[in-house]
């Protein structure tokens, strides 16, 4: 990336993000953290998620190279009430709205958009196998991933390469879905949701930050959607064998699917669903796992 030495990330805070600007940073490049309130370090700049004040969001990354784009409302957070629909809605394609037609707006726009977006794009798979090349699915994830990733489109009209990190599930202890999973087996109380069939794609958080850096380089020359999972998505029961496993506790309790829906209303729909995603692009593109299984992610997450 010795061509892009600036780059601003949305979503800068969150599990993802705060992993790449170390990394970014490590690596010598200028970021600038795009912020909702009024900046309170050098490195920070405001910008405008509604899109109401584009020209707020235009100045904070004119004169950068590339955006990441990270930014939205935990799916997980939250129980699925209407209102929260609209806001995990909301937060993704305003604020992707709002990057793509600052972008669009400025006479020197960056190089590279890098927008997150979700694998959660090709529906339910079964225990089909899909590639980037797959359809899209259905529900309300999929409609949500859709309308996201179109919103990016001014950027794509502009001459920005844009391409979509659809990304699975991250394995790391300080955040996330997993986040919630590491407390659970240690105390002997992890087990399979559901029958344990459904098809989990999962990557651990190193090689997620490894491929967005790796998206960035212009050198790879990728655009569109590029799945971020790893090459070998297994069932939620041998997830469960594998943390019961590596955490070296029990792991026989199981979750009947009745006692999710009542927890968790329509998103145990996601939960009990199977996600059967591979990284395609990325293994074409020449991208190497350091952490190809989901046992090395989580023993990766471990420390």
């Amino acid at each position: 990336m010795a061509g892009m030495p600036s780059i601003a990330v949305t979503g800068s805070s969150g599990l993802i993000g705060s992993a790449l600007v170390l990394a970014l940073r490590a690596e010598g490049h200028r970021v600038v953290r795009l912020v909702r309130h009024e900046p309170s370090r050098p490195d920070e700049a405001r910008w405008d998620p509604s899109g109401r004040a584009q020209e707020l969001t235009a100045a904070a990354i004119d004169g950068c190279d590339a955006v990441v784009h990270l930014a939205g409302a935990g799916v997980g957070d939250r129980r699925w009430t209407a209102h929260y629909k609209r806001v995990l809605r909301d937060s993704r394609v305003l604020g992707t709205a709002a990057i793509a037609a600052a972008i669009a707006s400025l006479d020197t726009p960056p190089r590279t958009l890098v927008c997150g977006s979700a694998i959660g794009w090709y529906g339910d798979t079964g225990d089909r196998a899909v590639d980037e090349t797959a359809p899209r699915g259905s529900g309300f994830l999929a409609d949500l991933a859709v309308e996201w990733e179109e919103s990016a489109r001014p950027a794509e009209a502009a001459g920005v390469r844009t391409v979509f990190a659809r990304t699975g599930l991250v394995v790391a202890r300080g955040g996330g879905a997993w986040g919630r999973l590491f407390p659970v087996f240690r105390a002997g109380l992890g087990g399979r949701l559901g029958d344990g069939r459904q098809y989990w794609s999962a990557i651990s958080l190193r090689d997620e930050v490894a491929a967005l850096r790796f998206l960035l380089d212009e050198a790879h020359g990728l655009s569109g959607p590029v799945n971020l999972t790893g090459p070998e998505p297994v069932t939620n029961r041998e997830v469960t064998r594998v943390m019961g496993r590596v955490l070296r506790r029990p792991a026989v309790f199981a979750v009947p699917a009745p006692v999710l829906r009542v927890a968790l209303g329509e998103f145990s729909e996601d939960v009990l669903g199977s996600q059967r995603v591979l990284p395609r692009r990325l293994l074409d593109a020449g991208f190497t796992f350091e952490h190809p299984t989901v046992e090395d992610a989580v023993r990766a997450a471990l420390g």
